[in-house]
C-alpha cells in the first residue's frame, strides 16, 4: 500500500509551463476555426474536415468544444464579443457626442465585413445562433438609443423619439446582414452604414455645435 502511494507520488506532473503552451495552442486553433466558419459558414463543415485543415487531431479539436454545435456557439459568441469590445473602444475614444453614432455605425459595418453571407445564413437558420444574433442586434439598438440620448442631453441633437430611431437602425442592421439592402442598393456593408450615419446625423442635428464636449461617465459596453 505504501509502495503504491510512493509510486503515484513520483509520477511526472503537468507543469504550469505545459498548461500555458496547451492553452496558447487551443487559442490559436480556435482563431483558425473561427476564420474558417466566419468565411464559409458552418452547416457544410464537419469536425473531420476542420481537424484536417487545422492539422490537428480530432481529440485536440474536441478539447475546444465537446461537439460541433458547441464549437459553432463558441465562435459566434466570440465574434460578437470581440466586435463589441472593438466598437466600444472606438466610441469611448470619440469625445464628440454627435460623431459617436457615426463611429458606432462604422464599427458595425467593419465588423460585418468579417463574416460572409454563408455564415449569416447559417447563423439565422440555426435557432441557438439565431438567439445570439437577436440578443446582440437588440443590444445594438439599445446602444444607439443611449448615444442619441447623450446627444440630446448635450444639445447637439434635437429631442425626438430615440427608441424609434434606434429601431430603424436595428432594422437596417438586419437588412444589411441578410444582404437584402445591399442587393437592392449596390452598396457595401461599410457604405450602407456610412449612409445610415449621414441620414441619422442630418436628421438628428439641432443645428448647434459643441465646442467642448461635456464629461460623461462611460456606459457599460453594449453588445453588437
Amino acid at each position: 500500500m505504501t509502495a503504491q502511494t510512493d509510486s503515484r507520488d513520483r509520477r511526472p506532473r503537468r507543469t504550469a509551463r505545459r498548461r500555458v503552451v496547451d492553452t496558447r495552442r487551443r487559442d490559436e486553433l480556435l482563431l483558425q476555426a473561427e476564420a474558417i466558419i466566419l468565411t464559409e459558414g458552418f452547416t457544410a463543415v464537419t469536425m473531420d474536415e476542420l481537424a484536417q485543415r487545422l492539422e490537428c487531431s480530432k481529440a485536440t479539436l474536441y478539447s475546444l468544444a465537446s461537439t460541433k454545435e458547441q464549437l459553432v456557439l463558441t465562435v459566434t459568441r466570440a465574434f460578437f464579443r470581440e466586435a463589441t469590445a472593438e466598437i466600444e473602444q472606438a466610441v469611448q475614444a470619440e469625445p464628440d457626442p454627435r460623431q459617436r453614432i457615426r463611429v458606432y455605425l462604422t464599427g458595425v459595418g467593419t465588423a460585418m465585413r468579417r463574416h460572409s453571407t454563408a455564415f449569416y445564413d447559417d447563423m439565422v437558420g440555426y435557432e441557438p445562433t439565431a438567439q445570439i444574433y437577436r440578443k446582440n442586434s437588440a443590444a445594438a439598438a439599445h446602444r444607439v438609443h443611449e448615444l442619441i440620448d447623450e446627444g440630446v442631453e448635450s444639445g447637439v441633437f434635437r429631442a425626438l423619439n430615440g427608441h424609434f430611431a434606434a429601431q430603424v437602425v436595428a432594422v437596417t442592421i438586419d437588412a444589411v446582414q441578410s444582404g437584402a439592402l445591399l442587393e437592392s442598393t449596390g452598396l457595401t456593408a461599410g457604405d450602407a452604414f456610412s449612409e445610415l450615419g449621414d441620414l441619422l446625423l442630418d436628421g438628428l442635428s439641432s443645428g448647434q455645435t459643441v465646442s467642448e464636449s461635456p464629461s460623461k461617465e462611460a456606459h457599460p459596453p453594449g453588445q453588437f
